[in-house]
C-alpha cells in the first residue's frame, strides 16, 4: 500500500469507522438535532429539517400502504434537482426499497432498458417527463407512477424560473398515476422495516459510453463511507450552506450536494437547471459556503462578466472534477476568492470519491491522494503487475466505498476485480500515474487511447497542453480514422470570448507543434461554440468522434 501521500494528509485521522446505520438514519438524526434548522432553499421557498422528515415519512407510508412497496423493491427516481428528488430518495430508503436514480434526459427507448433490467414496477418522476415514461407502463413491468410538479415547492416571488419549475401542476385521470401532492396529503405513517448496513440502498448506472449501462450495487455501508469522507474532508458544519448545481441522480451530486449536507445538518441551496447568473446570485444572497461542481460548469461560471469578488466572499470551499481545469482559470478563481479548485476523482462504481486533493495543498489538474481507507495502485493493464512512480498504467482501487458488484452482470464482475496482496481491487479502466509525493494524475480512459502511427496518444494529455494557450476556453481531442497513420488527432476548441476572430485554427495548430512531441500535437483543429454534454456536465467525446468517423466514411464512399 502506498503511504508517501501521508506526509500531505490533512490534520485528520487516516481511517473512518463507517456507521452501521442506514442513510435514512442520517436525516432522522439531523431532524431530531436541528428540527427548525433550514434544510432546503428552493427558488425563494424554505423547508426545515422537521418539515423535510415529515414529508419523507408521509411519502414512505404512501409507498408502503397504497403502492405495496416492499423491502428490496427497486424504485425508479426520475426527476431533476428539486425538494421532491430529496424527499423521494429518502422515502424509498425509509420504505426499505432501493433507489434507482436515472438521468432525466433519457428518451423512452433508452429508459426502457433500465426499467427492464431492474424489473421496476414503480416510478417517482417529474411531471415534465410523463410523455417519456408513460409509454413504458404499456410495454414493461412499470405499473404505477408518482408524479411531482416542482412548482409546488417554489417561492411566490421568484422570477427567471426554469420552465419546469414555473409549470403549474397537471392533473391526470389514469388509475396508475398518483399525484405527489395528494399522496403526501394523506400523511400515511410508514411501517418499520429492518434495514441493515449491508442491505442494498441505491443502484446508480454507469453512463454506458463504453457499452451497455451497468447498475452499480451500493449498500448503505458503501454510501455511508463516502458521506462521512466528504463531510470530514470538506470541513463542513451544521451551519454550512451548500450550493447544489450538480444533478442528484449522478453520484457526485448525490453524495456531496445532497447526502453530505443532510448528514451534517446544513442547508442545501438547490438549482433545478444550471444558470450561471442564478448561481452567482444564490451564492451571494444565500451566503453559500460550499460548492461542489465540475470543471465545465465552473468554466462557464467564471466567463460571466457579472461575477465579482464580493459575490463569492462567503465561499470557503470549491471542489469537484470531471475534466482538466485550465490553469489560467484556476488563477482567476484564486484572485476572486482566495480559494483553489480542489479536484477529486471517483466513479459510479465507488459512489463518488476515491481520491481527494488535500484542501491546504492541492495540485492543479490532479486527482489528489487516496481517500480514507483507500488503497490505490497503478498496474500494467496487460500483465496486471504493479508499476512504480511516474509510470503509466491502470488505476485500481480497494476501499469501503467500492460497490459490491454490477447488477445482473456476473461475467463483468469477474473481469472487473483482481486480487493483490489478498485484497480485492476494482479495475477502474482509467489510465493514470502517481508522482513522487503520492499524488495521482489521470492520463485517460483505457478505451479512449488514440493510436497514431503506432504511438499511444492520450487525449486528456493533449487537452491539458491546449489549455495553456490563452485563447482556449475548453478543448476536446478525439481520434479520426486515417488510412496512413491508423488514426489522426483532432481537437475541437471553444475560444475565450475576447479571442474570437483574432486567432485562427492554423495558428493554434502551429503553437501546439511547438508545445508537444511530434506524434502528439493535433493535425486538425475545429472551433465550435459548444460541446455535446451529458446531464452531469461531462463532454461527450465519443459523440464527436463518431461524427468525425461518419464524415470519413462518406468521403471514402464518394
Amino acid at each position: 500500500m502506498l503511504t508517501k501521500h501521508y506526509e500531505f494528509w490533512p490534520k485528520l485521522t487516516k481511517s473512518l469507522t463507517v456507521p452501521e446505520t442506514s442513510i435514512y438514519d442520517n436525516l432522522r438524526v439531523s431532524a431530531t438535532r436541528y428540527p427548525d434548522h433550514e434544510a432546503i432553499y428552493y427558488y425563494g421557498a424554505r423547508m426545515t429539517y422537521r418539515e423535510l422528515l415529515e414529508q419523507v415519512d408521509a411519502l414512505a407510508g404512501y409507498l408502503q400502504l397504497y403502492l405495496d412497496v416492499k423491502k428490496g423493491d427497486k424504485v425508479l427516481l426520475l426527476m431533476q434537482n428539486s425538494p421532491q428528488f430529496v424527499i423521494g430518495y429518502y422515502a424509498i430508503l425509509r420504505a426499505g426499497a432501493v433507489v434507482v436514480p436515472i438521468n432525466p434526459m433519457l428518451k423512452t427507448n433508452e429508459l426502457e432498458f433500465y426499467v427492464k433490467d431492474g424489473a421496476i414496477r414503480l416510478g417517482i418522476i417529474g411531471q415534465e417527463l410523463m410523455d417519456v415514461v408513460q409509454p413504458l407502463v404499456e410495454s414493461t413491468t412499470l405499473e404505477n407512477l408518482v408524479v411531482a410538479a416542482y412548482s409546488d415547492y417554489k417561492g411566490k416571488d421568484e422570477d427567471q424560473l426554469p420552465a419546469e419549475v414555473a409549470a403549474v401542476r397537471n392533473i391526470y385521470e389514469d388509475d396508475g398515476v398518483h399525484l405527489w401532492a395528494e399522496a403526501l396529503a394523506l400523511k400515511a405513517q410508514p411501517t418499520d422495516v429492518d434495514v441493515h448496513a449491508d442491505d442494498l440502498a441505491v443502484l446508480p448506472y454507469t453512463s454506458g459510453t463504453t457499452g451497455m449501462p451497468k447498475g452499480c450495487m451500493h449498500t448503505n455501508r458503501t454510501v455511508q463511507a463516502n458521506i462521512l469522507g466528504s463531510f470530514y474532508w470538506s470541513r463542513a458544519t451544521m451551519d454550512s450552506r451548500s450550493l447544489a448545481t450538480l444533478p442528484f441522480f449522478h453520484v457526485t451530486g448525490m453524495v456531496h450536494s445532497m447526502h453530505m449536507p443532510l448528514f451534517s445538518g446544513n442547508k442545501m441551496v438547490i438549482m433545478t437547471r444550471w444558470n450561471r447568473e442564478t448561481a452567482r446570485q444564490l451564492i451571494r444572497d444565500q451566503q453559500c459556503t460550499h460548492w461542489v461542481t465540475i470543471s465545465t460548469m465552473l468554466v462557464d461560471f467564471l466567463a460571466n462578466p457579472e461575477v465579482k469578488a464580493e459575490d463569492l466572499s462567503s465561499l470557503t470551499a470549491i471542489s469537484g472534477g470531471g475534466a482538466a481545469f485550465p490553469k489560467a482559470l484556476g488563477e482567476k478563481l484564486y484572485k476572486l476568492t482566495g480559494l483553489e479548485f480542489v479536484e477529486g476523482y471517483g466513479l459510479s462504481e465507488t459512489i463518488a470519491q476515491t481520491h481527494f486533493n488535500p484542501p491546504d495543498r492541492p495540485k492543479m489538474q490532479c486527482l489528489g491522494i487516496p481517500s480514507f481507507d483507500v488503497d490505490a495502485r497503478i498496474i500494467d493493464p496487460g500483465t496486471l503487475e504493479e508499476v512504480g512512480t511516474d509510470e503509466i498504467g491502470e488505476i485500481v482501487v480497494n476501499g469501503p466505498q467500492v460497490m459490491v458488484g454490477y447488477y445482473n452482470r456476473e461475467d463483468e464482475n469477474e473481469s472487473s476485480f483482481l486480487d493483490i496482496d489478498g485484497k480485492s481491487f476494482f479495475r477502474t479502466g482509467d489510465i493514470g500515474r502517481y508522482d513522487e509525493e503520492g499524488y495521482f494524475f489521470i492520463v485517460d480512459r483505457l478505451k479512449r487511447m488514440i493510436n497514431a502511427s503506432g504511438y499511444n496518444v492520450w487525449p486528456t494529455e493533449v487537452e491539458s497542453a491546449l489549455y495553456d494557450h490563452p485563447a482556449v476556453q475548453q478543448a476536446c481531442v478525439v481520434g479520426v480514422p486515417d488510412p496512413r497513420k491508423g488514426e489522426n488527432i483532432k481537437a475541437f476548441v471553444i475560444l475565450n470570448d475576447n479571442y474570437e476572430g483574432k486567432v485562427t485554427e492554423e495558428e493554434i495548430m502551429e503553437w501546439s507543434k511547438e508545445q508537444m512531441a511530434a506524434y502528439k500535437y493535433p493535425r486538425m483543429i475545429e472551433f465550435i461554440k459548444e460541446f455535446p454534454m451529458t446531464n452531469s456536465g461531462k463532454i461527450l467525446w465519443r459523440k464527436l468522434q463518431e461524427e468525425e468517423r461518419k464524415k470519413v466514411d462518406v468521403d471514402q464512399k464518394s
